[in-house]
Order: C-alpha cells, then sequence, then structure tokens
C-alpha cells in the first residue's frame, strides 16, 4: 500500500526538493508522487500515470461504487455529454460542468458541493464555436495562493480562488482576461464573434498560463479567410501578455516562405486545440498544432504551411522557438495534431517527447533537440487530381515504431467471415477510389472516372486523437488507444463559401446491412515499447457488440473480439492499464477493465451507470485510493463516479 497523503506531506516538508523533482512538483505544490492528480494528463508531461498501488490485480475486481455527482441541475440545459477530466488536490477537485461550462470544487471523497462558479456571455456564448462542458481546468499555487484557471466556452481566461471560487481581483480584470484581445483577422463584418474558443485546459508551468485555440470544425468553412490560431503565454499572477507565438507566419518570419506567397494573409485556423504538455526544468512547452483553414482543402493556401501540423517546442517564459517539425506537409487530410505529447525519461536514458496521431504514427524525439529517435524519411505521396489544389510530392514517414492501427484502404481490408459478406463488401465500394496510402489525397464527389470519392483509413477521428495515450516511466511502455475507422473524402463545390473547395455534402461510408465493411478491431489498445519501439501486444478495446454476434448474415459465425469504434480513455498506475471503451461509437458499453500492462490479459471487468466520456484518473486521500470518471449518453444527464475497495 502506497504512503498517505499525510505522510508524504511531513516528508516533503523536510526533504521535499530531494524527494520530488520540479518536474513533479509543477505549478500545484503537489503530484501524483503524493496521490494527487493536479494536471489534466496527471502532469505536465502529461503521462496519465501514478505510482499508486492499494487497487492491484488481487482486489481490482472488489471495487464498488463511492459516490457519484450528477450534473443534472447545473446549468441551463441538461448536459448530457461531458468530456472533461477533473483535477484532485489536497482532497478537492474541481471541474467543468454544464454546457454553459461551470467550474465546481468537490469534496474527493464523497461528491458535496464546495463552490460554483458559473459564467454569463449572453450573445457571445451563443456564437461561440466549441460550447459545452469543455475538457478541464488548470491548477496554479504560490505558497497559500491557489488558483483554478479556466477558458469560457466565449473564450475568456478566468482565474478563481481554489478556496472559494471568487475570481481573483488581481488577475486581468475583475479576474477574466478577454481573449478576443489581439487576435488577427478578428474583424469581419459577415460574422457577430470571431471563429475561436477552446474545448482544452489551459496549461500552467513556470508561472505561466498557456492557452490554445480551437475554431468551428473545418470540413465546410464558412469562408477561405479565418481568425489566426496564436498561443498566447500570461503572466499566472496578473493575466498580462507575456507572449504569442504565431503559428502562421507574417513577412519576413521563419516559416513565411513555405507558404508560396499565397493564402498567408487571409488563411486562419493553426491552432492547438489539443491539450498540452512541458518539461518545467527546460522551461519549454510543446504546442501541437492543428491544420489551416480548411480541412479538405487547400488550393487557397499553397506551400507546406508552416507552422501547421508541427510540434512547435516554445520557451514558456518568452514565447521564443527552440524546435519544430512538421508531421504534415500541406495538410488536406484533416491531420491535426489531436494530443499532448507525452514526454518521458526512459530507462535506457533518452529524453524523449512521443506524439500519437490520427494517421496511427508515433512521432518520436529528443525533446530538448527535436532530433528524431528514429529515422524520419521524406517519401513520396500520391498526387490528386482536383483543380487548382497543390499536392505536396512528400511526407515525412516515421521509421519506428510501426503504426498503432490501419492505414490506407484496399479490398484486403474487406470483412471476408463469409463469401457472402465478401461479395457484399465489393459490391458496397464499386465508385469508390481506394486510398493505397495514409497521404491518398480527398477526391471530387463526382469525378470524371465517375467515381464519387475515395475510401480511406483511418479517417479524421480514426487513429489517436484528443484522449491520448499513457506511458510507464518505470518501464518505457507506451498504451495507445485508437480507432478503426473508414471514411470517404469527397469534395465539392460550397456556393455558400468562397473557398475553392468543401467536403461534399451527402457522401456516406459504405455499410454491409449496418456492418462495417472493414475487418475488426474497430477499436484497439497497442502496447509499444518505447525504448526499442517494437510493438508488445495489442487487444480489442471491446467485446464484441450484440448488432455484430446476433446479425443474420453471421448466424453460426464466429467472429471473435471485435472491439468498438471508439477511442479508450486509458490510464495506467504501478500495477494494473486500465481501459474504459469512450463514446461515440455503435456498441460502446459501459464497462470499464484493469488490463496487465505486459501481457495484455483482462484481469477484471466493472460495469459503469453509463459510458466513459470523460479520461478516467486516480487519486488517493485520507489512505483511501479512488478511481474516478465523467460518464454519460442514453439521454441521461452526466454524471461523476467514483469507486474505491470497500
Amino acid at each position: 500500500m502506497p504512503k498517505t497523503k499525510r505522510l508524504l506531506s511531513s516528508l516533503a516538508a523536510s526533504i521535499g526538493a530531494l524527494v520530488f523533482a520540479s518536474a513533479a512538483w509543477s505549478q500545484s505544490g503537489t503530484s501524483v508522487e503524493q496521490g494527487d492528480w493536479p494536471s489534466y494528463h496527471g502532469d505536465d508531461f502529461a503521462q496519465r500515470y501514478s505510482p499508486l498501488d492499494q487497487i492491484n490485480a488481487e482486489n481490482v475486481g472488489e471495487l464498488e461504487l463511492a459516490w457519484r455527482f450528477s450534473t443534472v441541475n447545473f446549468g441551463p440545459t441538461t448536459d448530457f455529454n461531458n468530456p472533461s477530466t477533473p483535477l484532485e488536490i489536497d482532497g478537492v477537485l474541481y471541474a467543468n460542468i454544464g454546457s454553459t461550462r461551470n467550474v465546481v470544487a468537490l469534496d474527493a471523497t464523497s461528491g458535496q458541493v464546495l463552490w460554483l462558479w458559473r459564467p454569463d456571455e449572453g450573445e457571445r456564448f451563443d456564437e461561440a464555436p466549441r460550447k459545452g462542458a469543455g475538457r478541464g481546468v488548470a491548477y496554479w499555487r504560490d505558497g497559500d495562493t491557489t488558483r483554478v484557471i479556466d477558458v469560457t466556452p466565449g473564450y475568456h481566461l478566468v482565474s478563481l480562488d481554489a478556496k472559494t471560487g471568487v475570481p481573483d481581483s488581481n488577475f486581468g480584470e475583475n479576474g477574466i482576461v478577454d481573449l478576443f484581445d489581439g487576435l488577427r483577422n478578428a474583424d469581419d463584418s459577415r460574422f457577430p464573434y470571431p471563429d475561436i474558443g477552446l474545448s482544452a485546459a489551459p496549461f500552467v508551468m513556470n508561472d505561466v498560463i498557456v492557452v490554445g485555440a480551437a475554431h468551428r470544425v473545418g470540413m465546410r468553412p464558412r469562408s477561405k479567410t479565418n481568425v489566426k490560431g496564436d498561443i498566447r503565454g500570461f503572466d499566472a499572477r496578473t493575466g498580462e501578455l507575456l507572449w504569442t507565438f504565431r503559428t502562421i507566419p507574417e513577412r519576413g518570419e521563419l516559416g513565411f516562405e513555405s507558404w508560396l506567397d499565397g493564402g498567408i494573409e487571409f488563411t486562419g485556423n493553426a491552432g492547438v486545440w489539443a491539450p498540452l504538455s512541458g518539461d518545467p526544468d527546460l522551461g519549454i512547452v510543446y504546442l501541437p498544432v492543428e491544420s489551416a483553414t480548411g480541412d479538405r482543402y487547400g488550393g487557397d493556401r499553397p506551400g507546406d504551411n508552416l507552422f501547421s501540423d508541427s510540434i512547435i517546442a516554445v520557451d514558456i517564459k518568452t514565447g521564443e522557438r527552440k524546435w519544430h517539425y512538421q508531421l504534415t506537409h500541406h495538410d488536406i487530410w484533416d491531420w491535426d495534431i489531436p494530443g499532448a505529447s507525452v514526454l518521458a525519461d526512459l530507462p535506457n536514458g533518452r529524453k524523449i517527447l512521443m506524439s500519437v496521431t490520427k494517421q496511427a504514427w508515433v512521432y518520436t524525439f529528443d525533446r530538448e533537440t527535436g532530433e528524431p529517435i528514429w529515422p524520419i524519411v521524406e517519401e513520396p505521396v500520391p498526387a490528386g487530381d482536383v483543380p487548382g489544389e497543390w499536392y505536396s510530392p512528400t511526407q515525412p514517414i516515421p521509421t519506428r515504431p510501426a503504426p498503432f492501427d490501419r492505414q490506407g484502404f484496399t479490398e484486403a481490408d474487406i470483412i471476408d467471415w463469409t463469401p457472402e459478406l465478401r461479395a457484399l463488401g465489393l459490391e458496397a465500394i464499386e465508385g469508390f477510389r481506394l486510398a493505397t496510402s495514409v497521404y491518398s489525397p480527398p477526391s471530387l464527389a463526382d469525378a470524371d472516372d465517375a467515381t464519387s470519392g475515395i475510401l480511406h483509413m483511418p479517417s479524421a477521428t480514426g487513429g489517436a486523437n484528443w484522449e491520448g495515450s499513457a506511458i510507464d516511466p518505470e518501464t518505457g511502455i507506451l498504451y495507445v488507444p485508437s480507432r478503426t475507422q473508414l471514411n470517404v473524402m469527397a469534395l465539392e463545390k460550397d456556393e455558400n463559401s468562397d473557398i475553392g473547395m468543401s467536403a461534399a455534402f451527402g457522401a456516406r461510408t459504405p455499410r454491409i446491412q449496418g456492418l462495417e465493411i472493414v475487418k475488426p478491431p474497430y477499436g484497439r489498445v497497442t502496447a509499444i515499447d518505447m525504448n526499442s519501439g517494437d510493438h508488445l501486444w495489442m487487444i480489442a478495446n471491446a467485446d464484441t457488440p450484440d448488432r455484430i454476434t446476433n446479425h443474420a448474415l453471421l448466424e453460426g459465425v464466429d467472429v471473435g473480439r471485435t472491439g468498438v469504434p471508439t477511442r479508450a480513455g486509458v490510464f495506467v498506475t504501478k500495477t494494473l492499464l486500465f481501459v474504459a471503451e469512450g463514446t461515440g461509437g455503435p456498441g460502446a458499453s459501459p464497462i470499464f477493465r484493469a488490463v496487465d500492462k505486459q501481457t495484455g490479459e483482462i484481469l477484471a471487468e466493472l460495469d459503469l451507470p453509463n459510458n466513459q466520456s470523460g479520461l478516467p484518473f486516480t487519486y488517493e486521500h485520507d489512505g483511501k485510493q479512488y478511481i474516478a470518471m465523467f460518464v454519460s449518453g442514453g439521454g441521461q444527464p452526466a454524471e461523476l463516479v467514483a469507486y474505491a475497495l470497500p
């Protein structure tokens, strides 16, 4: 059993700096080593790891519901989907709840409400591109001063007293900073408010708050012109703007030449909607940047388009770029970098950064220098034939680790449980092009060769996404949840927008009487040894849903364990990997599993009251370890549920 937080606190008082590394302490004054969960992914390194072991392989099957908190009355409308991950610090949980993104403090042992702060943004909320509960808050401490930091749906940065929930009068204007101030391309008379917001938690490190930027989904953008997704750092004490990193360069800046002098002034997006991570000892925050406007067409912005789709290492005090690496040139696939970079000091001595991507690669770098750990090779990729589009002739392809999910789509990927099913699958794909590469480009919905788009894997919601991954820092094993999802990429002209092309309406992915046409698993968790880059094991993320088991075309056929097309929420402890099924895919069930970290064997299953929607996490208080998560779905109000041993 781990030491209690009370004992660890007394130890820290006498030998704190000798026991805990500064990376572990970060800005919260505590760490997962003390049994807390003080950052969105547990720590600044985004490891989703806790050394707690009170809950272990011998007793995990005995977990029972300790308490539950319903969000039913917290908001102007009922919140049916809460994707947030609360923080736990010194026995208090801090979470986003409600459609207007209220901030609530709860007793971590009972779920009792301690305080609530509710934003009221009026029309600015109504027009916000990123409404809803959001994905979490941040925490900052300076001695006895403690603050909860949040970004509202209307794009205000807020600093609240962690003890009372009252806005900090010394921060910004009465506790609030207006994030619309200073935006580029924000003034467009066609729209009442800039197309910008944020669902992810802000990131706090070394007394600086770093705020990302998210926009409306860009498959059919309102215009080729949009607000630019600049990333900014603010003083954690005062809210003063310290720096701005321009993810779309201005004339004369590094990267401008990669736009071929076209589109760079009016193009927007290229924000960071994903969570962030950083190394407080190096003083670096790592920015996973999304694509520029729009998601499926880039003819209005020719060139490689730095710094879109790049990992950028930035000095957290000054905003100075230390290094960058572009993972996709001229993105026309919506290959946004979706998750926080995972940082680790491996047992082999390497200090690395891992970026898990929608394409199903783990791009791996030395986190101080940006040098790839294994070669990343610029390889030729297919060009397309969409009028006006510009195509990059090469893309950077990692040589290790191997992809953790399926890439491209050919006839060999069609289900073949029976000859009839395979014949129906071949019939279903008639009229489509097939992707020979993860970088096969979109095609016209009504092309000259009579095809109606290209079938592609992964989809823009496939591979890995904002849920990220988890790493065991003791072994260097990375656990990646991913989704195997076929989609069709088809383009047409949107007469209501001035962008050259947009995603086509009515382009539907073919199915066989409700069945996916691709072979399972449809969701998975892959274990990768990041010391060597070798895959260790892979398991489906779920059992086979009844809709497959009982399908009329599969009578008498054993299809094995298929999983479901969701991205699982995961975290890892000293003894176990925990996996939930997530939401968003047909057949997902409210089951939470404990898995052997070394083999992938399922050791225990726990029935939840609803499907996991926020990422699961763990903490310990007063000698008891808890596992908690938001659950949502089925038309029921979102709930936060916590489990513990009897």
